[in-house]
């Protein structure tokens, strides 16, 4: 089943893209998308401008952040599918019908990656570095493999969207939507992409600071998707505390010195740790009992059609 393009609206989050927005909206239109939304994070290098004249529709951002940028688009986006890039030139309109050919297929959510093909000088050692890390913690985390978690060039059905629950404000956004989409069980797809180097515009990421941002979101957003491995993490490091105070309790008493403080503290702390790692292995459990009711209640409600 072919996309049509009047169906679809192509979502642009810019700050301060001048260099890059027209030609970006401009090729969209060649290509016969009509039906482009610029949400702008309050540009002060004349960005809405570019982009209304070169076509597209421009609404400005009431709060900061590319997530508070998307959520805030969604709520007046009327068409059933979504393509959404980054306004800065590094993602191309060639491969729009690239993604959204699986959404045709039946397919909820769909992912460019980016480390497929990417350009020379696209990635930094460090940035590729990281995004490699992060999508390893993340295929641990959550028990999927996405290929590309932090891909900007995304396509789903608005009501896959609208299934979510997204709240992250900045660039974690792009994490909680493929966490979401593990949560809920969306059928997800993965495409490569083109990746180009940044022609113009200053990034807006830190990677360190990001980075841990972002791998902070993979890890507090495990606690309802993997509970055995938020808090097993939390186990493990109490039960590595409490075993480090025992090395040292026993090495003491080989000297005939007794801390029987500190034998007591080591005791507590490798009896939280397996508690907690306990507390993770119940969670799972009723997790698991939570979806198998869920998806039997789907089942209910649609029921398979009798074969002809």
């Amino acid at each position: 089943m072919s996309i049509e393009r009047d169906e679809v609206c192509v979502l642009i989050p810019t700050l301060n893209e001048a260099p890059t927005i027209g030609d970006l909206v401009r090729g969209f239109k060649e290509r016969g998308y009509e039906h482009i939304l610029v949400i702008d994070g309050n540009s002060t290098d004349g960005t809405p401008e570019i982009a209304r004249a070169a076509g597209a529709v421009v609404r400005t951002q009431t709060g900061k952040g590319k997530g508070n940028a998307i959520l805030e688009a969604l709520e007046i986006i009327d068409k059933p599918r979504v393509l959404m890039l980054d306004g800065d030139g590094t993602y191309s309109p060639d491969d729009a019908e690239r993604m959204l050919e699986p959404l045709g297929k039946g397919f909820d959510h769909v992912i460019g990656d980016r480390l497929a093909c990417p350009e020379k000088g696209a990635f930094t050692r460090l940035n590729l570095l990281g995004n490699q890390i992060l999508n390893h913690v993340f295929r641990v985390a959550h028990g999927k493999d996405l290929h590309d978690i932090l891909s900007g060039y995304r396509a789903f059905t608005l009501h896959s969207i609208r299934q979510m629950n997204l709240k992250e404000a900045g660039f974690e956004i792009e994490t909680e939507m493929a966490v979401e989409a593990v949560r809920t069980g969306q059928r997800v797809a993965v495409v490569p992409v083109r990746y180009s180097a940044r022609p113009g515009t200053v990034t807006k990421l830190n990677p360190l600071q990001d980075g841990l941002r972002i791998f902070s979101t993979i890890y507090r957003l495990a606690k309802m998707n993997n509970p055995i491995f938020y808090f097993g993490i939390i186990g493990l490091v109490i039960s590595i505390i409490g075993g480090v105070i025992g090395i040292y309790v026993v090495l003491e008493w080989f000297k005939n010195i007794e801390h029987l403080p500190l034998t007591i503290l080591t005791v507590l702390l490798i009896m939280m740790g397996f508690q907690m790692f306990m507390f993770g292995v119940i969670s799972d459990m009723l997790l698991g009992f939570q979806r198998e009711t869920i998806r039997q209640i789907e089942q209910l409600r649609n029921p398979p059609k009798p074969p002809r």
